[in-house]
């Protein structure tokens, strides 16, 4: 593998992990089968824009990454 082979690799695995860990931050967007029946919302007005900012950053964040780890993908390929 020549140099640039493994800079790209390190970076892409680097950015792989920075993505997997933003997918497991973001909040479920419904509660499931259990929410539907019973109806609880745990969620306060307050509550909710807090997470909802979150989520959006968690989401934009999340989109950007991956078009860097696809990106990434294609770059390594074209380089070996």
């Amino acid at each position: 593998m020549n140099t640039l082979t493994i800079v790209f690799t390190v970076l892409q695995l680097i950015c792989c992990v920075f993505l997997i860990v933003v997918v497991l931050l973001q909040s479920g967007k419904s509660s499931g089968l259990s929410g539907a029946v019973s109806g609880n919302s745990a969620e306060t007005f307050f509550g909710k824009g807090k997470s909802k900012s979150l989520d959006a950053t968690l989401a934009r964040m999340t989109k950007w990454v991956g078009i860097a780890f696809v990106a990434l993908t294609l770059v390594i390929t074209l380089v070996k």
